[in-house]
């Protein structure tokens, strides 16, 4: 993470380049974001909010640079989406890496006050309402760069993850399957933001003032980003309400057919909910392998990591209506534990009781400190209950058979030994993701 220091000192240079006015006060790191950095500053009584990368490592990969970003939100501000406006971008003679800075708009983008607002039914249409304007975008309103996705070669991309992460994780290889066997021809390409969903959405009361995140926009399916806003990991705890944590599917895609003047295919919204779960399975257990590498030490990415746990069990629910009756009536075992002696304090007992210890800095910390020790604890928790539970998750050849297609959902015990799979190792990880209830209840009839 950049230094006080230099971040003053590079911001000075920015305002004075871009003719913001004099930096007041200190920088605030804003929380949120498992990619990017976000900074908000006041220069001359008007608040900023600086956008940049952790370090020029995270954007060796990227298709295209933050300049190109910040054009491509200034494109889609000026056809009404509610974007922020850019001000400026980063140069290397400012010091802080790559990014852009934008006008600081109201609201929060929490998702806990987001979701508790008085009217969410009225937010879900002007979410609808604005996906439908960033669809409206075509190649020729943006500036070069920006790709189009080809979903075969998605599907390979992800294939190839997989395999690097070590290819042990059998739903993933279950959800990959499906998606080469069921891969919808391509449709005109549109805009998609690519991260369209609760978190990135900032609202006052129950006004959208702004959508955020523009790094992963891309051409391709507006179906893509239909889906990913209804996925369950972003509902977070409104499970019960279907579209972006908001309302219904039926309601959020009337809002969305109204605006956009198009129809929405259920095949094709389930395959990008599939797609998308996938996507995101693997998108975290990359969150380790970048903290490992150096690109990113923060606390953060390692238990994001830990929540490619919740991806597997939403893929599941995803996925066993294809399984054959039986499979689907097939009662799960019992889970598979290993028992701790009682003697000296084990490392989970020693877990807790750092967690404890941390709990009393609470009061003295703020900003993103506090939320780092909200991650500490969480992460000293994965590693309390790790302590007391071994589960059979990690198989290589079964998923690779899966993957080949020897195995299937059809096979005798599968789909009931992956269920069991998924709770114990959720029940780990993340015990209070939503899902988890709903799927215990589901399957083993558990309350």
């Amino acid at each position: 993470m950049i230094d006080s220091d230099t971040l003053r000192e590079g911001l000075r240079r920015v305002c004075t380049r871009a003719s913001l006015g004099a930096l007041t006060g200190d920088p605030q790191r804003l929380t949120g974001g498992a990619v990017m950095e976000s900074w908000r500053f006041v220069a001359d009584d008007s608040a900023y909010v600086l956008r940049r990368a952790p370090s020029l490592a995270f954007m060796e990969a990227r298709p295209y640079g933050h300049s190109t970003e910040a054009a491509l939100i200034e494109a889609a501000r000026l056809a009404d989406v509610t974007a922020p406006e850019m001000v400026a971008v980063l140069e290397p003679e400012d010091g802080l890496g790559s990014g852009f800075i934008m006008r600081a708009l109201p609201g929060t983008a929490d998702p806990k006050v987001i979701l508790g607002c008085d009217d969410p039914a009225g937010l879900l249409r002007q979410a609808a309402r604005d996906l439908a304007r960033i669809h409206s975008l075509r190649q020729a309103d943006v500036p070069d760069g920006v790709p189009v996705m080809d979903t075969r070669a998605g599907i390979a991309d992800l294939k190839a993850q997989f395999i690097e992460a070590g290819g042990d994780r059998p739903i993933i290889a279950l959800g990959l399957k499906w998606l080469e066997d069921n891969c919808p021809p391509p449709v005109e390409p549109v805009l998609n933001h690519g991260d369209y969903r609760m978190g990135n959405l900032l609202v006052e009361g129950s006004r959208l003032t702004g959508v955020l995140d523009w790094e992963l926009a891309h051409f391709g399916d507006p179906h893509e980003d239909l889906a990913f806003g209804c996925m369950a990991v972003w509902r977070f705890a409104r499970y019960d309400r279907p579209a972006l944590g908001l309302g219904s599917l039926e309601d959020y895609i009337a809002a969305y057919e109204a605006e956009s003047g198009t129809q929405v295919d259920p095949a094709r919204f389930r395959f990008w909910t599939i797609y998308r779960t996938v996507w995101w399975a693997l998108g975290c257990l990359k969150m380790a392998a970048q903290w490992r590498s150096g690109a990113d030490r923060m606390l953060e990415r390692v238990v994001i990591s830990r929540r490619t746990s919740e991806q597997e069990l939403d893929l599941l629910l995803l996925l066993e209506g294809d399984a054959p009756e039986a499979e689907r009536a097939r009662p799960l075992e019992e889970p598979i534990t290993i028992g701790l002696g009682q003697g000296e304090a084990d490392s989970g007992e020693i877990a807790t009781a750092i967690a404890e210890w941390l709990a009393g800095l609470k009061d003295k910390l703020s900003g993103h400190d506090l939320f780092q020790l909200a991650v500490a604890r969480n992460a000293l928790g994965i590693v309390s209950r790790d302590s007391r539970s071994v589960t059979l998750l990690e198989d290589s050849q079964l998923a690779a058979d899966i993957l080949s297609g020897a195995t299937a959902l059809a096979s005798i015990g599968l789909l009931a030994r992956l269920r069991r799979d998924a709770l114990d190792k959720l029940a780990i990880d993340v015990p209070k993701y939503p899902a988890l209830a709903h799927a215990r209840k589901k399957w083993t009839g558990e309350q």
